[in-house]
């Protein structure tokens, strides 16, 4: 049997390309396993760590190149994850801000609003996260409102995505069924998984992986 093609930025989004991405190579196998010990050993500094390792998986296969191996330059790696997490605060802010007003008075319109903020926040995330990668430009983290323009002009592809991405969560909690250890390697799937699934969206709809075509 000929070997399967390899899945990148040019392949379709599915969830059997999406599922299958971070599990295609031995190398994608083992760059998993490093993320999920990073976690189990030093959980911050880990979760950041894989924040960056997503971010040069990206930013590889947008110029052309395999997406590993990612694990390398590790200065680097917790740069791009430490900024893109400053992002994510940044989008999540008025909710934490709206839910703390909401619990000094006990409103609960209040804390309907500070939970609608916090998906619309949630929301915007994945609009930066692949123009950020292509050109690794802090600039295009945070401005909340650019970001949502480009969910919108994501359509329905990007909703795919979420669904590729929420199923992939569901997922990872088997994960605990391996006395609790295997959630760290389920986890890390995960998170590759719904990488992957908004890269994909995102750089085909903005012609962000141009360099995959060489």
């Amino acid at each position: 049997m000929p070997p399967e093609t390899p899945i990148d930025l040019r392949s379709p989004l599915s969830f059997r390309n999406s599922f299958r991405f971070p599990l295609q190579s031995k190398l994608s196998q083992r760059e998993v396993a490093i993320g999920a010990l990073w976690i189990l050993f030093l959980p911050p500094i880990g979760w950041i760590l894989n924040m960056g390792h997503r971010i040069m998986m990206v930013h590889n296969m947008q110029h052309g190149r395999s997406a590993w191996p990612a694990w390398t330059n590790y200065g680097a790696l917790f740069k791009h994850g430490f900024l893109t997490l400053l992002g994510m605060i940044e989008y999540h802010a008025p909710s934490v801000i709206c839910g703390y007003f909401a619990r000094q008075d006990d409103s609960t319109i209040l804390y309907v609003i500070a939970g609608l903020l916090w998906v619309i926040a949630t929301v915007a995330v994945p609009g930066y996260m692949s123009h950020y990668c292509r050109e690794l430009n802090p600039r295009e983290i945070f401005n909340p409102l650019l970001a949502m323009r480009r969910v919108v002009e994501g359509g329905t592809a990007y909703w795919k995505a979420w669904g590729i991405a929420l199923a992939a969560l569901a997922l990872s909690f088997l994960g605990l069924l391996g006395l609790g250890i295997g959630f760290y390697f389920s986890s890390v799937w995960f998170w590759q998984v719904a990488g992957f699934s908004f890269a994909s969206v995102f750089s085909q709809k903005f012609r962000l992986a141009e360099g995959a075509e060489e």
